[in-house]
């Protein structure tokens, strides 16, 4: 293994909140960072700092594959892969079209999984290699109106397990990354759309709550700050032996503590009582 291909990062869904801000300490901790986001536009500050943008919708095999080649032929790999591209889509499973579930589990899982296994090999090669996955907590609890973003989280984690344990003769880590409650654009992405598919049906009530719950979380200063996350990839790429799982931001800890001890039930009653809060105060 060189130092340069230990030193060699890409990190996904670069164009804001969590991705941008694991970017920048990863260049400012002097990796080469290359950056891979659909708008380049949206990276032109990280370009400025020394990252190498590149165009990818994660959804799209051509141009996973090209950014593999780019990368290949310039760095001959990365030690470091942090799998960051992803959205929450929320409405109900009987509002939510098969096409929209499905586009939801090629950006949040088959995607990531096509880029890691284009990068594998040279991982394999050089003995080495940090395999950071983004999940959430939501890929160990869940919530009315997200069957399809808690189930693409769900998945990433057991596929995390297994691919563990598969690269790990290989000298290749996979690590699992669970945000609680962070600062970014995800609260305004999955709102509008929710309240599209199922705030004027049967679900109506319920999808009013989940908004108004979702735009108090990120909008009023409750959530935590991207470097929350970025401190605890960060913890991942120093190590020598980094754990399978961090996580870290509001509620994470609390969430995950409730969901290991409550059974099913008083855990749908913690998390129903919230929502009918909402309810009553909408």
């Amino acid at each position: 293994m060189t130092q340069r291909f230990s030193r060699t990062a890409l990190v996904t869904g670069a164009s804001s909140g969590m991705g941008k801000d694991i970017a920048f300490r990863l260049i400012n901790e002097g990796f080469t960072v290359y950056v891979a986001a659909r708008r380049l536009d949206k990276m032109d500050d990280l370009e400025e700092a020394g990252a190498r943008p590149i165009a990818m919708d994660i959804s799209k095999e051509e141009e996973i594959v090209a950014a593999v080649e780019r990368i290949t032929r310039e760095a001959g790999g990365v030690g470091v892969l942090v799998n960051n591209a992803g959205f929450g889509m929320y409405g109900a499973v009987e509002d939510t079209a098969i096409d929209e579930a499905r586009y939801q589990f090629e950006v949040n899982l088959f995607g990531l999984a096509r880029l890691t296994q284009l990068l594998l090999p040279a991982m394999r090669e050089n003995r080495y290699g940090k395999i950071i996955n983004l999940s959430s907590i939501g890929g160990k609890i869940y919530s009315p109106l997200g069957a399809w973003y808690h189930a693409t989280k769900h998945a990433l984690e057991g596929w995390s397990d297994c691919l563990r344990l598969e690269v790990k003769p290989f000298g290749i880590s996979v690590v699992v990354i669970e945000p609680g409650l962070i600062q970014t654009e995800f609260g305004d992405v999955m709102a509008e759309p929710m309240l599209k598919r199922s705030g004027h049906g049967a679900y109506a009530d319920l999808a009013k709550a989940n908004a108004k719950a979702v735009g108090g979380a990120y909008r009023n200063g409750v959530a935590s700050s991207p470097s929350v996350i970025t401190d605890l990839v960060m913890r991942a790429v120093r190590s020598a032996r980094p754990n399978t799982r961090y996580h870290g931001g509001k509620m994470a800890s609390m969430l995950l503590f409730f969901r290991h001890w409550l059974s099913d039930r008083a855990f749908d009653r913690l998390i129903m009582s919230q929502v009918t809060r909402m309810m009553k105060g909408a």
